[in-house]
């Protein structure tokens, strides 16, 4: 079982104030700044394809990769159930990020979501630089977002509460935090209480994510060593500079 298999089901519910539209949006703004004849892309992390919909609107054709089955199968359910051509701008297949290889090229990559701060050691973001690396055309851009070590260390994590509900669910997360110093890591574990609104069943998940928090200069230097040029960072959808009070910061490499 991967991380988020038993999450899944109650993923879309959990984020559905999230304003993937306004991401996508932000994402396409990067590619015509830094790579305006990107058509092609791989996403590493797809999830549910959230933000693989709205870019796939905005003309891009989009490859989600995800290691969770069960997320690419909301995925795949979200494609079919969609009325408009979007869903044929869109194909998925399962793999870990670390390692898959395709066989393919592609115009950028991307990481969104905290994707890559879910990868807790340097090996395992050095891997997934790779595969970025490998599946990119010369000049292509690698975009993903991440905790942002400073901010971290600045406004440390704290319990959070998030209730959401719809028509047939009412879904409570607390989410409990515990540090790791000297693995800049946090340790989130989750509890995910369920009621049924049909027939009143409830009931309980719990998982665990690991986070990895990052700096400036360390990303600077992976991006080196996957051979990549640090093009931009800056704080997620503000575009500001990195500071002590951004939490998530967006790093742009090319090839």
């Amino acid at each position: 079982m991967t991380v988020f298999d038993c999450y899944a089901p109650y993923y879309d519910l959990l984020y559905k104030d999230k304003d993937y539209l306004g991401e996508a949006q932000h994402v396409h703004g990067i590619i015509q700044r830094n790579s305006p004849g990107t058509k092609s892309i791989l996403e590493l992390g797809c999830g549910t394809c959230g933000h693989a919909v709205h870019l796939a609107a905005l003309g891009y054709r989009v490859h989600g990769v995800d290691l969770s089955q069960e997320m690419l199968d909301r995925a795949e359910k979200r494609l079919k159930e969609m009325p408009d051509p979007r869903a044929s701008g869109i194909t998925l297949s399962r793999g870990d990020i670390r390692d898959v290889r395709l066989g393919r090229h592609f115009d950028g990559v991307i990481a969104l979501f905290h994707v890559i701060s879910y990868l807790p050691t340097n090996d395992d973001i050095k891997a997934a630089f790779h595969t970025a690396k490998t599946h990119l055309k010369k000049g292509g851009i690698f975009i993903f977002d991440c905790w942002y070590g400073p901010a971290v260390l600045t406004d440390r994590p704290a319990v959070r509460v998030k209730r959401m509900e719809d028509d047939r669910l009412s879904v409570v997360r607390v989410a409990e935090p515990v540090m790791h110093a000297n693995r800049d890591l946090v340790e989130v574990n989750y509890q995910v209480f369920i009621s049924d609104k049909a027939n009143g069943k409830t009931g309980i998940v719990q998982e665990t994510h690991l986070m990895r928090y990052l700096f400036k200069p360390e990303v600077e230097l992976l991006f080196a060593t996957a051979g990549f040029e640090t093009v931009e960072c800056f704080e997620w959808m503000s575009g500001r500079q990195p500071g002590f009070d951004t939490w998530s910061v967006c790093f742009v490499g090319r090839s």
